[in-house]
């Protein structure tokens, strides 16, 4: 029941993450973000394990687990949260977040391999679901709108100055959204199983350490990327709007990880996944409340979110929860297993 409870917080509080974030890459660059985002979370973390009195758990790791930690954060923080700002920025998180399932199935392919588990009628049914829901997403809104010379110019000669200095119509960059989309799934799947592994069933009290230790890697890693010519400069430049939503989006999504990490210390990531999914509905929410107009909105693109955490619970789902509800015949379809 707590782990279930504190995989829901964190798929909510990384939902008003994505749609802070969202506000944010209006009037700033990605690399501002990521200026912002990843040197804070590490603070946040301290100040958490301080607190809670957890931070001596740190010392408890072993070099083992500080590498695989590390390489989680790096994982995590970096690449995907860099890639997921990209596409974030191209398509909205709306479009964004039925593609971005496929890192179950890169945590799925890392399972088998590296854990021992094996591929189900569910989960295969569930990869179909994941790959299906972005193909609906994606048509959505998609349809070309062209306009001769003389359309153009009448439309603006009809310009309601009320409403001239308001943003343009939101326009996705569908192939840099998707891309990068798929990009942060790679981090996103991969860093999950590295948790699991880095805490090595400590528990809850260590949790809030395994993340500080994530974050600190993924810090040290970012502070190289600092020192190339310019980027210093660029990260100044942040304007006060950005600054606010990127400065809330880093308080969200490291209360997020702070949630999935005592998730992940309590429960097998067979029960915390399909939880944490849940985070692309409330992006829906969270999208309509805070940005109605810089967001894709449409049946389609409902359909297609469901579609996806339908593969999602499908990928995660216990065959013997699903087997004892169904008749006799059905169970050595169900027992079908590979490897």
């Amino acid at each position: 029941m707590l782990a279930g409870c504190l995989a829901l917080l964190s798929a909510a509080t990384f939902a008003l993450n994505n749609a802070s974030l969202r506000r944010g890459v209006l009037t700033g660059s990605v690399w501002q973000a990521m200026a912002i985002t990843v040197p804070l979370g590490l603070p946040v973390f301290f100040f958490v394990a301080l607190f809670s009195g957890t931070l001596g758990a740190v010392a408890d790791f072993s070099l083992h687990s500080w590498l695989i930690l590390g390489s989680s954060g790096i994982l995590h923080f970096i690449w995907g949260r860099y890639c997921n700002y990209r596409a974030t920025r191209a398509i909205g998180t709306n479009l964004t977040a039925p593609i971005q399932q496929v890192n179950l199935i890169v945590s799925l392919t890392l399972a088998i391999i590296v854990l021992g588990e094996t591929l189900t009628p569910l989960r295969v049914l569930g990869i179909a679901l994941v790959l299906a829901g972005p193909y609906f997403a994606m048509r959505s809104n998609k349809k070309p709108v062209v306009k001769t010379i003389a359309e153009e110019a009448a439309a603006a000669s009809e310009v309601d100055p009320e409403t001239a200095d308001e943003p343009p119509p939101f326009v996705p960059k569908y192939t840099e959204g998707i891309i990068f989309s798929i990009l942060s799934a790679t981090g996103y799947g991969v860093s999950p199983i590295l948790i699991r592994l880095g805490l090595e069933g400590k528990g809850l009290h260590a949790s809030v350490a395994g993340g500080m230790v994530a974050y600190l890697a993924s810090t040290a890693f970012f502070m190289l990327f600092m020192l190339w010519p310019g980027r210093i400069r660029e990260a100044l430049q942040t304007d006060r709007e950005s600054l606010k939503w990127f400065t809330i989006s880093v308080l969200l999504v490291s209360l997020s990880q702070l949630f999935l990490f005592m998730a992940q210390s309590i429960a097998p990531v067979a029960v915390t996944a399909p939880i944490s999914r849940m985070s692309i509905l409330f992006r829906l929410y969270f999208s309509r409340l805070l940005n109605p107009k810089h967001e894709v909105f449409g049946g389609q693109m409902i359909v297609g979110t469901i579609i996806s955490l339908l593969g999602a619970l499908a990928l995660t789902v216990s065959v013997d929860s699903i087997g004892a509800s169904l008749p006799e015949s059905w169970q050595p379809v169900l027992n079908w297993h590979w490897p």
